[in-house]
This record gives structure tokens, C-alpha cells and sequence, in this order.
């Protein structure tokens, strides 16, 4: 079930009108908890089994790190991990159609399961409600308390990744007065238009970057893709994070914004302050900050940044393209560091020429996330650089890559705001274009680009 089917809407509405009924707001924890339960088991019921492992080991290890922090905390990561390292990286040591094959019937069983979706991001949270509710408490909060921080179904399957911290207090009775559906309309609507509108119809020319494909393209028309691609990865991972903070809102809770206009980024790190700012935040709490961050000296904080960011690379996919597309941001992360003084004290015209910097390598880098075989992404490079002799190259409609990346463009230059802003009385028709656009002018259906994550 995706945020983007007919069946979602259905499962929405039916869990809304009963989470607000008086007689059920001392239950509403649970039938979100249930409600999570079938949406993440209604296209895969056969790894409820393992969520619900995922779930209960991490509590069981959370109530003996409240009382031994030192031995349960790590023991506990691990477990996670373990997890982790085992779905997403076995068939780097198994060959998977060898997955039936070794005899033994539990092993079997696990080798066969697919990768289950979102995995990653409720590892992540399993390892910050360790950490974050070990630190003072002395007494473990309710078990269904638990289950509605890590599998609340907005942000299950791709997040946003919330901080236990932030995300526990929130679970109280909720009323219906306290909503705000205005901004949580505003979020629905600009999520879905995002998706379907721009990140599905960049879909159906971007898809000619994927192999065999590739190799029908001219050089230029290669290099479009590549901002094309740029443009739909923000669309299509900024309309599902969206779309989860509208539903968050709707049901009494504050997900974490994850994106704040990344493209108009002067730096690098200023890019990671503004895209998939969840991650971001995750990494450097519980990996950058526990490495020593910036305390030990220049050498061991470009050390900290490189390991960082190469396993925030893996943590995409067992992929040398995606340890590669890490290892290469904390590349860019390390060479720009002894220059962001400088680049602060920069005039409006170097700030420009730094921010079109920024955006290309990001751009290239893209290439490796697209192309997870590693061979493709070198053969697409190449071919970026060289005259291609296709007899009959593909053809790409210019004025129609122009138009669905139009919406990213006037959202990075601030033109949307500007215009709400002086035209305010007629912000609920610009929204209703955004709802007839999407509706009207819809891609053809895609998943979630991070759905595979």
C-alpha cells in the first residue's frame, strides 16, 4: 500500500474518523499501533514476523540498558545492526539464487525473505530510542509506546527519522479542536504534487538513464538527465516527506521538516543541514559527535567526516556506487573545511558562482545513486565526455523537462512564497491548482524512490 493508491486514501480516512471518537481517546496509541501494523503488512505480511522481533528485542534490550547502560546500550545497537547488516548485505557473501540451497530450513527461510521495506529507517529508530531513553530514565515507558515510535506508518517506510527524544512526549490524548488542517493540507497537497505531477513525469524520461538504456543517448542529452534526475530525487523524496508530516499533523504529532531548499546550498555542509536534514541529524548525534566530531584535532576530524559519510553511503545499499557517492561527499566535505570562513566573508557574486558549484557535484554525484551497478555509472560518465554514435539516439522533448522541473525551480528561488505571500487571499486557488495538477496531470505510477531503502 502507497502513500499514492486509492487503497491508502481509503485506509486514511477509515483510521482518522474512528482516532477522534470520544470513546477511543484513551486507545488511540493503539489502534495507531494496529493501524500501522496492517499498512506495513498489507504488501509484505510475511515480515510482520520480523518487525515484530525488531520491535520486542529492542525493548527487552531497552529495559536492561535502563538498568546496565554500559553492558545492554552496545549490546543493544548491535542487535540492530545485526539486523540491518543481515537484509540488506547478506547476498554480498550469499549468492541469491543460492538462497535455497544450504539445507538447513530456518537459514533458508531468512535467505529468501526480500529486503524489508524500510528497514533502515526503523533500525535508526530503534537505535535512538536505546540511546535517547537510557540516558535518564529509570523507568521503560509502556510497550505500545515504543511500538507507535518506531512503526508509526507516515514515516515507517522512508521516514522522516525522528528522535525518540522528540517524538515520546508527544504521546498524549489528542483532540480534534487541537488540529491543524490547514498547514496539514498545505503539506498533503504539496507532497502529492511534488510526486505525481513532477517527480513522475521526470520519472518517464529519467528511466532512459538506467541500462541498456543510456546507450541510445546523445552526450547533451545525458548531461539533461543528470539534472533531471537531480530535480526528480528532490520531488519525489521531498513529496513523500511531505505527505508524511501533513498525516503526522492530522493525528496530534510534529514529524521533523527534511528539507529546506538543499539546491540553493553555498556550501557542502550547508547542503547536509538542508537535505534529508533527518539523516543528517541522525549521523552526526549518534555517529559524528560518539567519533570524537570536531574535538581531537583537524587530521581526526576529516578522519570523522570521511567515515561518516561513507557509511551513511552504505547504509543506502551493499554498492560500491553508494559507498562510492558517500565517500566522495566527505571528500567534498573535507576539502571545503578550511575554507568556509572565507567563503562567509564571499560577495553576492562569488556566493552564486559557489551555490552552481555545490549544485553540479551534487548533480554528478546523483549518477551513482541512480546507478547502483558500478560499471553502468562509469560507462554513463563516459559517455558525458565523449561523442556517442548512436544511429538512432533517443529522443527527449526539451520544453517538457522544462515544465515538470519548473515547480523545483520556483520553490528554490522563493518565487511560491513571494507570490502567497502578496497574494495571500488567493493562496487556497493556488493550492487548488497544485491538487488539479496533480490530479489532472499525474505521471505514470512509481514508487517512492527511497521506498527502496
Amino acid at each position: 500500500m502507497t502513500f499514492t493508491s486509492w487503497q491508502f486514501g481509503v485506509f486514511v480516512a477509515v483510521v482518522f474518523g474512528i482516532y477522534y471518537l470520544p470513546g477511543i481517546r484513551n486507545f488511540q496509541v493503539q489502534l495507531l499501533v494496529l493501524a500501522s501494523v496492517f499498512f506495513y503488512g498489507y504488501g509484505q505480511p510475511e515480515l510482520l514476523l520480523l518487525l515484530l522481533v525488531a520491535v520486542l528485542g529492542t525493548y527487552v534490550f531497552l529495559v536492561l540498558a535502563i538498568r546496565n547502560r554500559a553492558l545492554w546500550l552496545p549490546a543493544g545497537i548491535a542487535f540492530n545492526l545485526a539486523l540491518l547488516a543481515f537484509f540488506k548485505y547478506k547476498f554480498l557473501f550469499v549468492a541469491a539464487p543460492a538462497a535455497h540451497v544450504t539445507g538447513v530450513t530456518p537459514v533458508d527461510f531468512l535467505l529468501r525473505l526480500p529486503l524489508p521495506i524500510g528497514i533502515s529507517f526503523f533500525v535508526f529508530h530503534n537505535i535512538s530510542l536505546l540511546v535517547d531513553l537510557t540516558r535518564d530514565r529509570k523507568i521503560p515507558p509502556p510497550l505500545t509506546d515504543i511500538f507507535l515510535y518506531i512503526i508509526f506508518f507516515p514515516q515507517l517506510v522512508s521516514g522522516p527519522i525522528t528522535r525518540a527524544a522528540q517524538f515520546m512526549p508527544q504521546i498524549v490524548p489528542k483532540r480534534l479542536a487541537d488540529v491543524d488542517f490547514v498547514a496539514a493540507a498545505k503539506w498533503v497537497l504539496a507532497g502529492y504534487f511534488f510526486k505525481l505531477y513532477v517527480a513522475n513525469n521526470l520519472n518517464e524520461m529519467t528511466s532512459y538513464m538506467d541500462f541498456p538504456l543510456y546507450e541510445t543517448l546523445r552526450t547533451q542529452d545525458r548531461w539533461l538527465l543528470v539534472v533531471l534526475y537531480s530535480y526528480q530525487i528532490y520531488a519525489d523524496f521531498f513529496g513523500y516527506s511531505a505527505i508524511a508530516l501533513g498525516l503526522g499533523l492530522l493525528f496530534g504529532y510534529r514529524l521533523p521538516v527534511n528539507f529546506d531548499l538543499p539546491y540553493i546550498s553555498t556550501s557542502f555542509s550547508e547542503f547536509w543541514t538542508r537535505w534529508h536534514i533527518s539523516l543528517s541529524m541522525w549521523l552526526r548525534t549518534y555517529l559524528y559527535i560518539p567519533l570524537g566530531g570536531n574535538r581531537h584535532g583537524r587530521l581526526r576530524t576529516y578522519l570523522n567526516l570521511m567515515i561518516v559519510m561513507t557509511l551513511g553511503g552504505l547504509w543506502h545499499g551493499a554498492s560500491l556506487s553508494y559507498a562510492l557517492w558517500g565517500m566522495l561527499h566527505g571528500l567534498l566535505l573535507v576539502i571545503e573545511r578550511p575554507f568556509l570562513a572565507l567563503f562567509q566573508k564571499a560577495g553576492p557574486v562569488v556566493q552564486t558562482v559557489r551555490m552552481g558549484v555545490v549544485f553540479l557535484c551534487v548533480t554528478m554525484l546523483w549518477i551513482f545513486f541512480k546507478l547502483p551497478n558500478f560499471n553502468h555509472a562509469l560507462a554513463y560518465l563516459h559517455g558525458m565526455f565523449t561523442a556517442t554514435n548512436s544511429p538512432n539516439p533517443t529522443k527527449l522533448f526539451y520544453n517538457l523537462a522544462l515544465l515538470y522541473s519548473l515547480p523545483v525551480l520556483i520553490q528554490h528561488l522563493k518565487l511560491g512564497a513571494l507570490v502567497s505571500g502578496s497574494l495571500r487571499r488567493w493562496e487556497p486557488y493556488l493550492y487548488g491548482a497544485l491538487a488539479a495538477l496533480a490530479f489532472l496531470e499525474a505521471g505514470p505510477d512509481t514508487a517512492f524512490i527511497y521506498f527502496q531503502f
